[in-house]
């Protein structure tokens, strides 16, 4: 029985490996990636530490205050979402921890909007 495991696991091993070779180079081949865009675009957004006064202050209101997650537990600190057009902002309590770039047209290879 394992005379016959073995082979067949190796065998979906490479089907699966160069499914995903082909799939990488036909996403490089058409699509913008995002990762190149945000290389080439200056970057005027919110950075890391910055509190939501100041995020407000600099680039305006949201257009969207996405429903706050997390915070059941002391462990689990809740994060808060701001939407703007071109970026989502994401904060642990009242701190920017990240900020992820919108897709600038629908063929863009990159995040999905966030959650509602």
């Amino acid at each position: 029985m394992r005379a016959l495991i073995r082979p067949a696991s190796l065998a979906l091993l490479v089907l699966a490996s160069s499914t995903a070779i082909g799939q990488e180079a036909r996403v490089v081949e058409g699509d913008t990636l995002l990762i190149e865009r945000v290389g080439e675009e200056p970057a005027n957004l919110p950075t890391r530490g910055m509190s939501m006064a100041q995020v407000e202050a600099r680039f305006g209101a949201p257009s969207e205050r996405l429903d706050p997650r997390g915070g059941q537990k002391r462990q689990w600190p809740t994060i808060n979402r701001w939407s703007y057009p071109a970026f989502t902002v994401y904060f642990e309590r009242s701190k920017v921890i990240d900020v992820v770039m919108a897709k600038a047209s629908p063929g863009e290879i990159g995040p999905k909007p966030a959650a509602r």
